[in-house]
């Protein structure tokens, strides 16, 4: 199954030719994982850089740096964003929770140093300079955070990411065509509006540019995302599903939005933390709107590379854009949050009902 998952992020999600340079970064319990992924890559001719990352390294870093240290940024990142030509994350988490009480000032710091690098990735995405992806290998902290054994977790990875069909890349080039018709729509509206019996708000997504994410970036992906103008946002929105951001839980989440600002925040859990979110430059508008497309994902599990994509919602992000979408915001963060659709949601497009119910119907 490894040796399936790694040829899928080789050839299908970063399409490796040879003579490029892979960056892979991840923990030392990926290293099943990371082993497959660096023979197909050498065998397809890329040069492979990685990162293993040990247990509370960050934690470790935030509690023992100095000012000087939290501000200086590694040359090694640099010129990876500047110079690599794929960026493979595996996510492999030790403990989700292990950065939960870090030092919020000094984080923030860090944050803030990191921004410059930050750009730079975000940047390369855009221009198709950078091929990147993001992915996950199933370890014991994220089983338990997503109440399933590991077991039952590897299996949920693997069936998200159409591992178990013969043919998975096969797969996602359906999940593309399926969806190219619903971005083609959205790509000639202007009004979007959400609504549900907890939310409603609307933006302008006029001359933005819809995404069709087929799993190139994301494995699994199975998403349709945009860049609202950034000062259209105005409503009401309540997002249901609970979320982990820097090691913190938050759920049942409410902003209010006026021409693009947030400017009311309430979580019945996680209030704190949201508060100090909300001082972060660039957190109070949004970089992200998008709808879940991947049915295969119908379990919440507090790791957002799987809940956003869940079949029948949809979400909204603060912070960074995407600026392959136009987007134009600009912050250390970008933080998606989730809110259903099943129950009696809908999705306006220029005043007529695209969606009803958790599904398209048009």
């Amino acid at each position: 199954m490894l040796e399936k998952y790694a040829q899928l992020l080789v050839h299908y999600c970063l399409e490796i030719k040879q003579g490029e340079k892979l960056f892979i970064q991840t923990t030392s319990l990926a290293e099943p994982l990371l082993r497959e992924v660096y023979r197909i890559a050498v065998r397809a001719g890329a040069n492979v850089e990685y990162q293993m990352s040990f247990r509370e390294q960050n934690r470790i870093f935030i509690h023992e740096s100095s000012d000087v240290q939290l501000d200086f940024v590694p040359e090694y990142n640099r010129t990876i964003m500047e110079t690599y030509d794929a960026y493979l994350v595996i996510r492999a988490p030790f403990n989700v929770r292990e950065d939960q009480h870090n030092d919020s000032a000094k984080s923030a710091k860090r944050q803030k140093a990191m921004n410059e690098i930050n750009q730079i990735y975000f940047n390369r995405i855009a221009d198709k300079s950078l091929k990147r992806c993001l992915c996950q290998y199933p370890t014991m902290a994220a089983a338990q955070e997503a109440a399933m054994s590991l077991e039952e977790y590897e299996h949920f990875v693997y069936n998200a990411c159409h591992l178990f069909s013969n043919d998975p890349q096969a797969e996602w080039l359906k999940v593309r065509a399926n969806q190219q018709y619903i971005v083609d729509l959205l790509n000639s509206t202007d009004k979007i509006r959400y609504k549900n019996e907890q939310t409603d708000i609307s933006f302008s997504v006029k001359e933005r540019v819809w995404i069709n994410s087929d799993g190139k970036s994301n494995m699994p992906s199975g998403e349709i995302f945009t860049g609202p103008i950034e000062d259209s946002v105005n409503g009401v929105v309540y997002f249901n599903y609970p979320s982990v951001y820097m090691g913190h839980v938050v759920e049942g989440v409410t902003l209010e939005v006026e021409n693009g600002h947030v400017t009311k925040w309430h979580a019945k859990t996680g209030q704190e933390f949201l508060n100090r979110i909300f001082e972060i430059d660039g957190a109070r508008h949004f970089g992200e709107v998008a709808i879940g497309t991947n049915y295969n994902i119908q379990t919440a599990t507090k790791n957002i590379l799987f809940d956003e994509k869940i079949g029948g919602t949809i979400h909204m992000a603060i912070g960074q854009s995407y600026k392959q979408t136009g987007g134009r915001n600009e912050s250390p963060i970008h933080w998606d949050l989730i809110t259903d659709m099943t129950q009696n949601g809908v999705i306006y497009a220029d005043g007529n009902i695209i969606y009803r119910d958790g599904v398209f119907i048009i």
